[in-house]
């Protein structure tokens, strides 16, 4: 493997928010996908599923039931004296949280439950965590898969952006709008196509902020 190669795919590798209008290719969403499961996984869990949309009526659906969700979160702000925060959640937050309203498709990211024989012959029988944290186990892993096909996208030359604005906003109604069982959890959704941007670098911590080294 050349690691100088795999370096510059992770730094440049950027969050674009503008696509081309060019349809992708189902074996090109199918090569992302083969990707994205080869990711490591809590016991080889696998807690990972995907919802691939290319309809664009379906996409602006999502992006309105987005924003609807978004205003009447300002309204509440603002009926309870927060005026100044309701505007900045439509302004600020706004366009970030429906950044993929003309991506050519939208990956919706799930995280399945946690099983593994680990749990069933161990875990469960001594009770040795709440349910919730099996939850936790099961978006770690989903989200290392995310990472997988983002860079995987990035080196085939397409373009990526995560957004966790619609399942903050709207995960009820995004799973009710694409019949999503109450056992999986919406993770991340991802903006995907060709890039019609090339934003620049965002500054990173130096590494000596973020790195503690024991020996």
């Amino acid at each position: 493997m050349d690691y100088a190669t795999f370096k510059e795919i992770l730094l440049s590798r950027r969050s674009v928010r503008k696509f081309e209008d060019r349809p992708l290719e189902t074996e090109q969403i199918r090569e992302l996908i083969d990707c994205a499961r080869h990711a490591p996984s809590d016991t080889n869990s696998q807690t990972w599923e995907f919802i691939v949309i290319t309809n664009r009526e379906k996409i602006r659906a999502i992006e309105e039931m987005t924003w609807e969700q978004l205003h009447a979160r300002a309204r509440e702000a603002e009926a309870r004296g927060l005026a100044r925060e309701a505007r900045l959640l439509v302004k600020s937050f706004g366009p970030y949280a429906t950044a993929f309203a003309d991506a050519p498709a939208l990956v919706v990211v799930l995280a399945t439950p946690y099983q593994s024989k680990f749990r069933e012959r161990i875990f469960d029988p001594i009770g040795l965590v709440p349910d919730e944290v099996w939850r936790e186990e099961g978006i770690k892993s989903s989200c290392l898969a995310a990472m997988n096909l983002m860079l995987a996208a990035h080196a085939m030359g397409l373009a990526t952006c995560p957004m966790t604005g619609p399942v903050l906003l709207a995960e009820p109604q995004l799973k009710a709008f694409l019949n999503i069982d109450d056992s999986r959890q919406i993770n991340m959704v991802i903006a995907l196509g060709h890039p019609a941007e090339s934003p620049g670098r965002l500054p990173r911590k130096e590494i000596d902020e973020i790195l503690t080294i024991i020996s």
